[in-house]
This record gives C-alpha cells, structure tokens and sequence, in this order.
C-alpha cells in the first residue's frame, strides 16, 4: 500500500535543521488557523475548516533534523467527503535528507490512496503546500497558509 500513497520530493538551498524548524511550524505554511504544538513527541495539533475538515494530530516523532511524523487521530473528521473518517489512522512523513549545502525533502501522506474520495483535492493541496508554500517558507521566510 505504501507504493500508492500520496507521496511529493522537493529539493530545498537550506540546511536540513532549517527545514526541520519550518516544518513544526505548519500555522506558518499551511494554515493559520492551525492550533496546538506541532513539534514535539506526544504533542498535538488541530486543523479545524468548519464545514470542511477537523484534522487533529499527535506527533509520534519529531527528530531534529531529519525526520518529523504525525498521526492523524480517529477523532478526526473530513466533511467534503461521504466517509467523513478517510483521513483517521493516516500518517503524515515528512524525511530530511542532506543533499550538498541544501536539502531533500521527502513528503509522505502514508494512508492516503487513489481509493479516497479526497485524494484528487488532497494530492492537490498537498502539493501546493509542500512544493509551495513550505519551500517559500524555508527559503524566503515566508510561507503561503491557506493559498492551496
């Protein structure tokens, strides 16, 4: 199952503790409505879009600088689709690699399949915020939440 699951790879100029540190600030390039601590183990962290989603997170690993995991909690909802627990049980990876003086990043939505109903939106807005948003954020200081 893990060949199928949304997966994305950018190439970043900074140095892995850089991206580590971007990362575990998802309010900074995924949504500013994000609440709750992102970057420490056992942590936890909601993403509430009334009449759209509640994503709540546990952060099961978050080891500087080369990995950070989240856990999406089965008290989580996504309402834009029939079954709203598609997410539930997922696990989100994000792997650090050092490439040069900068860095890959290897993202990993572990769980999310071409079966979804959300996966097209999802992949989507996956792909914004990581090939987007987090890499502006890393790079420029400044990351796009909400734009995706």
């Amino acid at each position: 199952m893990a060949d199928t699951c949304f997966t994305t790879t950018v190439q970043l100029d900074r140095p892995p503790g850089e991206v580590f540190d971007a990362i575990i600030h998802p309010s900074a390039w995924w949504s500013d409505t994000i609440e709750g601590d992102a970057g420490a183990v056992g942590a936890e962290f909601e993403f509430d879009s009334p009449g759209h989603h509640l994503w709540k997170f546990r952060v099961v690993e978050a080891s500087r600088p080369t990995l950070v995991r989240w856990e999406v909690t089965d008290d989580s909802s996504t309402e834009f689709v029939t079954d709203h627990t598609e997410w539930n049980g997922t696990e989100v990876r994000f792997e650090i690699t050092p490439v040069g003086d900068g860095s890959r990043l290897r993202f990993t939505h572990d769980g999310l399949v071409p079966q979804f109903e959300c996966f097209e939106a999802c992949s989507l807005g996956w792909t914004g915020y990581i090939q987007q948003s987090l890499r502006d954020l890393v790079t420029t200081g400044y990351g796009q939440p909400g734009q995706y």
